[in-house]
Parts: C-alpha cells; sequence; structure tokens
C-alpha cells in the first residue's frame, strides 16, 4: 500500500518483440513495378491523347470538305411576266403571257445537269397553260441561264370565264399569278455525278392594271424545292 499523499508514477519496460509495432519494408521489385505502371499510364495517356487530336483534326478537315462540295439548289428569280391583253378592251382573242426568269447556278466547283425544263402558268391555283421551254443542258459553275417564252395561241388556256375573273381582279388593283418551272436535275462534282432530283420553282407575281409585272416583283427569287 502507498501512502494517500504518494502518487504511484509507472516505471516504463523496454517493449518486447511482441508488443513492438513492425515497419512493412517494401522490396525493390515492388517499387520497379510502381514506376513501370506509372510509365505505362503516362505512355497510354500520351498516346490517346495524340489519336483525339488525330481525330479532331480528321474531323475538321471533313467538315471543310463537305461544306465545299454540299451542292447548293439552283436559285431562281422572276425578271419579267406580263399579259398585255388586260389592258385592251377586247384583249381575250389575243391574249398572249410572257416571262423571263433567270437560274442561278452559285456553286463554285459545282455544274448542274437538266433535262427537259417545262413551265405552267397557274391562276387560283388552276393551270392555265404551258409549254416546253429548254432542252437538256450542262450549267457551268458560278454561272446563269436565261429562261423566257411566250403563252398564247392554244398553249394560253384561258376561257372566256376565266378572262372575266382577270378583269373582275384587275378592277380591284391586281392580278395574281404563278409561273412553275419543272425540270430533273444532276449535280457534277469534278467526275462523279448525283442522283437526279425532280425540281420545282414556283414565281409568285402580280400583274397590275396595264398587264405588267409590279416593280416590286422584279428580280423576286423564288422557292425551289425538290420531291
Amino acid at each position: 500500500m502507498y501512502p494517500q499523499d504518494h502518487v504511484p508514477i509507472q516505471i516504463g519496460t523496454t517493449p518486447t518483440p511482441d508488443n513492438r509495432q513492425l515497419k512493412r519494408r517494401h522490396t525493390a521489385r515492388y517499387y520497379m513495378h510502381r514506376v513501370q505502371e506509372s510509365l505505362t499510364t503516362r505512355v497510354s495517356k500520351f498516346i490517346c491523347a495524340i489519336c483525339l487530336g488525330i481525330l479532331f483534326f480528321a474531323g475538321i478537315v471533313a467538315f471543310i470538305v463537305y461544306l465545299s462540295l454540299r451542292p447548293h439548289r439552283p436559285r431562281f428569280f422572276i425578271q419579267q411576266f406580263s399579259l398585255p391583253a388586260l389592258a385592251q378592251p377586247n384583249g381575250f382573242e389575243n391574249a398572249e403571257l410572257t416571262f423571263n426568269v433567270t437560274a442561278r447556278n452559285s456553286n463554285h466547283k459545282i455544274g448542274v445537269y437538266y433535262d427537259d425544263m417545262a413551265v405552267t402558268a397557274y391562276y387560283d391555283d388552276q393551270s392555265i397553260g404551258g409549254r416546253p421551254v429548254l432542252f437538256p443542258f450542262y450549267q457551268e459553275p458560278k454561272n446563269s441561264t436565261i429562261i423566257f417564252g411566250t403563252l398564247s395561241g392554244t398553249r394560253l388556256t384561258v376561257d372566256n370565264r376565266r378572262w372575266m375573273q382577270f378583269l373582275t381582279d384587275r378592277a380591284r388593283g391586281k392580278v395574281m399569278f404563278r409561273l412553275e418551272l419543272v425540270s430533273t436535275i444532276r449535280f457534277k462534282i469534278s467526275t462523279w455525278d448525283s442522283k437526279r432530283h425532280k425540281m420545282h420553282a414556283n414565281c409568285q407575281v402580280e400583274v397590275g392594271a396595264d398587264g405588267m409585272m409590279m416593280a416590286s416583283y422584279v428580280g423576286h427569287r423564288c422557292p425551289t424545292y425538290f420531291t
């Protein structure tokens, strides 16, 4: 027993092999393996970075080539459309419709092959005449072709009832017509030709009381679509 005012002090003992904490030591082979894994990982990442860079560059080049070779559809612009007989008291008997449209190939390196082209004039979505206007031809890149013609006689199928409708609209200030151009086209890219596409160009025009196309429609672009 210790006195009450004495605090016992525990004197440490020398650690034995049993309670001593052992430190694990790695072999040289272990550290060489770790270094080898680190180098392999770095090389793999470097190779992956190079491959991704090549793919990215190839994608950009392919996209640029696609944009340069992607054909743009031809553009059509109405330049002139007239039915002078509207201004004449008895114009029905000698009615004659004239038109002038510009077809423009805006591609830099792509030509356009046209098969036969036909034109049809419409009033109130009803055909009032038509005719073929062009034989097969090839349009060079960055080139324009003028398409013009006349519908008269048997090619202008307007009866007396339809003519009276024209005059009723003329009394209101204008007569609305639509000129449709239809052809089958192919694109020529270097030595390769595309498949055929059925093309439609629709030109909306308004004719005044004098039978001439209104100035606001001169040079108006005609919507174009394929079927």
